[in-house]
């Protein structure tokens, strides 16, 4: 049975702008506004600029191939089963994290009022019964998506306006009612300098914010007249949460007390359980505001993992039609929907709640969805070469440079991680390894003739260099012996080199042109 493309623009335009703007505003802004100051709009503005980048190289790819679950099919076309499997899988174990994420995060904001759900107080440990209410609202998740994508949409659009209506009303009520335009200049406006604000993009949240761009590409398979659509709500996505993280942002900026800032803006300190704007609203007396920032806390992440469950299910498919995942996967339910992936990454998903660590689970989803979008700008401008006279609704200006300096944001996000995300990503990807090559044995596969060994060699090398970079740099436990502006020239000359590899290293332009043919014909 073939996938129905019933999703249009605005729903396509929505999934993104879900995986995007999560509860996430609630916090991002205090973080951004400790590290930059009232410069940390910049940082929105710089993170923007990056990821919207590495999204356009996606969409020329997703308008030209509009296939499920992206991430993993993009490389099996332009660098085969190895590389692949490797992005594949990198990118399942950041969406198995995801929905898993969303959820503890909801539970802990309802904590304080419902401290039945942990261990004991001030605990961040679930109690039988809250163990019990993640696996409801994981099983929740399923469920919407599994009666059908047209009804998923619908839930997850009207879920989206709230999200994209709840920060703006906040900022809008703060402006109105206790905003004070000399926090801007009186603490200084760039009080780290400018080091401080790129600083930002990282640590503060600001880059991992918007890698949610990626579920438009996962579902592209099912979208309606996939050559306008997937640009245009790549497009219009991050220019929506761009506006709205600007906006709140300075928001913020402006509410905070004079109080609070006496010792300036690194010694900013936010107690409150959902973030500056809770504490703002409490000193302000508006239980209304209250209220929506409370139902932005629980709609948002409840938002952000349904669209997580739905993009995974779509790489479990992508990667069965891979050779991956057994051919068990690659089977569609009476509505369209990819039903076997959407239990199984349930089970993988509770099993992360119930033995890893909320930490390890944030880093890992973190660093393996930002680790999987590095091929993007590689098999675009592969598929220059190897497929030229392929229609393309959407073209990439500049593509050699482009795609090039793409391909570098890519590598700085993932150096931003910091070592131990990165250390725990690479013993994530060995499992995945092995995984790989018992799925290979047990199908007869051939370790020595069935695999693009060759188009997949300057993976293992690019993840060992930027482990040691990793390791030697200043982020999240590395050993600072790489000062932080020597590293970002380091990764942007490595990166330049290792993506010039990996153009060198494509499948040849006969065996993709057939690729995409079929491909096309039974999407």
């Amino acid at each position: 049975m073939k996938k129905q493309r019933s999703i249009g623009y605005i729903g396509l335009t929505f999934m993104a702008v879900s995986g995007m703007l999560g509860s996430g505003w609630l916090f991002a802004p205090y973080l951004v506004g400790q590290i930059a100051g009232p410069a940390g709009v910049l940082s929105w503005l710089i993170g923007a600029a990056i990821m919207t980048l590495i999204a356009l190289c996606y969409a020329e790819i997703g308008a030209m191939l509009p296939v499920a679950g992206g991430l993993a099919r993009v490389p099996w076309f332009s660098h085969g089963n190895v590389v692949s499997a490797i992005m594949g899988w990198s990118a399942w174990l950041g969406y198995a994290g995801a929905a898993p994420i969303e959820t503890l995060v909801l539970l802990r904001y309802l904590g304080p009022d419902m401290p039945f759900l942990f261990a004991e107080a001030g605990s961040r440990d679930l109690s039988i019964l809250g163990y019990l209410i993640t696996l409801v609202i994981l099983c929740l998740m399923v469920l919407i998506n599994a009666f059908g994508v047209v009804f998923f949409t619908r839930i997850n659009s009207t879920l989206t306006w709230f999200k994209i209506a709840a920060p703006l009303v906040v900022g809008a009520i703060v402006m109105l009612t206790r905003f004070d335009t000399s926090n801007f200049t009186e603490y200084g406006f760039m009080p780290t300098h400018f080091s401080g604000v790129v600083s930002a993009v990282a640590s503060g949240g600001v880059a991992f914010a918007f890698i949610g761009f990626r579920h438009a590409i996962d579902m592209a398979g099912e979208t309606r007249n996939p050559q306008r659509n997937i640009p245009l709500a790549l497009i219009s996505a991050i220019g929506v949460c761009t506006v709205v993280y600007c906006f709140i942002q300075i928001a913020f900026v402006g509410g905070v007390s004079n109080t609070a800032l006496a010792d300036g803006w690194s010694s900013l300190e936010v107690k409150s359980n959902l973030g500056p704007f809770e504490a703002i609203a409490i000193a302000l007396g508006m239980p209304f505001l209250l209220a929506l920032i409370y139902g932005s806390a629980i709609i948002a992440p409840f938002g952000g993992g349904l669209v997580s469950t739905a993009s995974n299910a779509r790489l479990t498919y992508a990667m069965a039609q891979t050779g991956v995942f057994p051919r068990f996967f690659n089977r569609l339910s009476a509505t369209g929907i990819p039903l076997n992936g959407l239990i199984v990454n349930l089970i993988a998903g509770y099993l992360f709640v119930l033995f890893i660590d909320f930490t390890n689970i944030v880093s890992l989803g973190s660093a393996a969805i930002v680790f999987s979008f590095i091929i993007g700008p590689i098999s675009l401008y592969s598929f220059r070469l190897q497929i030229p006279d392929q229609k393309r609704s959407f073209k990439l200006q500049a593509a050699p440079i482009t795609a090039c300096v793409a391909f570098i944001f890519s590598g700085w996000i993932l150096y931003w991680s910091g070592w131990e995300t990165i250390r725990i990503l690479s013993i994530g990807l060995v499992a995945g390894a092995l995984v790989f090559i018992y799925t290979c044995i047990t199908t007869g596969v051939s370790l020595r003739r069935d695999l693009d060994l060759r188009a997949a060699s300057w993976l293992p090398a690019y993840m060992i260099v930027m482990a040691i970079l990793s390791y030697l740099g200043p982020f999240a436990g590395g050993r600072s012996v790489i000062p932080y502006y020597v590293g970002i020239f380091i990764i942007a000359f490595v990166s330049t080199g290792f993506f010039a590899w990996a153009i060198y290293l494509r499948l040849d332009a006969t065996r993709v042109s057939r690729s995409v043919a079929a491909a096309m014909r039974d999407e």
